[in-house]
């Protein structure tokens, strides 16, 4: 085999285990041990992190950092990449339109006649209809908060909420959900003691902590997502606090969206377009209650409670 074919064969095998046996590796290559170890001497020099281990049992891995090695895609691989690409190159992540471009340019040059004819069949017979114009992700920020889940490691950020109010969080990241062109991060808010949906768009400065996750009890992430953009839509977003152990609570409010709160109580999140509607639903309760925010909610049933007393205040029935 030419040395050149056989070094582009060994780095297409190196990333396929985190480990191979050196033996494994030259009987797979067809070459003898001091011929493997002269190639991977080669891809040291070529900038490959190839780490060796010795003895009997010795044997080879492709360490992080270093150069990337060649991709070598299948047929239905390379049609895979190629359309995840085009996807790429419209969507709502910053920055990264022009390198799926040049990475679309660059794999389209070395495609198979017979694959570029099936990747233009589907681009022919798919329509695609813009949909509406949506804040951009920052694509460090998202690797930022990926890194975190991915490391189980708690996070500070100051986040932006639908009002447009700023504050200060520390969160510990569980998953990434995207959701149309929108990505949520879901984590456990610290100060909250609840697990969030926070949109990724809206979050500035992610910064690690050093300290490491305590996650018990994860919930179904997307599950999560799609309650909490159900009350996305709506101008308000209520949390209210029950005095009402949530496990009471999440029967009570069968199909709302509950969360634990400390000294065995509850909030309940509720959602309307004007914030008569909320006060009305508050007022309702049966429960004792506390509106935690949004702050005119609270104002409002204030005023409410007021205008009740006065229009209900008086001597009451006297005795004859």
């Amino acid at each position: 085999m030419d040395p050149a074919v056989r070094l582009l064969r060994l780095l297409s095998l190196l990333p396929s285990r985190p480990w191979w046996p050196g033996p494994d590796l030259a009987a797979r290559l067809d070459v003898s041990p001091r011929t493997l170890r002269r190639d991977m001497t080669r891809l040291r020099e070529l900038g490959y992190p190839v780490q060796a281990t010795g003895g009997q049992a010795g044997g080879y891995t492709l360490g992080a950092g270093g150069r990337l090695p060649p991709l070598l895609l299948d047929d239905e691989e390379a049609v895979a990449t190629t359309v995840g690409l085009q996807l790429a190159a419209a969507s709502a992540v910053a920055g990264i339109e022009n390198s799926s471009v040049a990475a679309l340019a660059k794999l389209d040059q070395v495609l198979p006649p017979r694959l570029r004819e099936r990747v233009r069949a589907l681009q022919e017979a798919t329509v695609q209809l813009p949909g509406p114009a949506l804040p951009a992700v920052d694509p460090t920020v998202l690797t930022a908060l990926a890194t975190a889940c991915r490391r189980t490691e708690t996070l500070r950020f100051s986040y932006t909420d639908h009002a447009g109010r700023i504050s200060a969080r520390i969160a510990e990241p569980y998953q990434i959900v995207q959701a149309g062109e929108r990505w949520y991060l879901v984590a456990q808010d610290r100060d909250r003691q609840a697990w969030r949906t926070f949109r990724i768009d809206r979050i500035t400065g992610p910064a690690p902590t050093g300290e490491r996750s305590r996650i018990t009890d994860p919930p179904d992430a997307a599950a999560l997502v799609l309650e909490s953009t159900k009350l996305a839509v709506y101008r308000y977003e209520a949390r209210i606090l029950l005095d009402l152990a949530h496990e009471k609570a999440a029967r009570a409010f069968r199909g709302r969206i509950v969360e634990p709160a400390p000294h065995g109580r509850s909030i309940l999140r509720v959602a309307a377009d004007d914030l008569a509607s909320l006060a009305s639903y508050a007022a309702g309760l049966s429960y004792d209650f506390e509106v935690l925010d949004p702050p005119e909610l609270r104002t409002e049933v204030r005023r409410r409670a007021l205008e009740m007393a006065v229009r209900h205040a008086g001597s009451g029935p006297t005795d004859k």
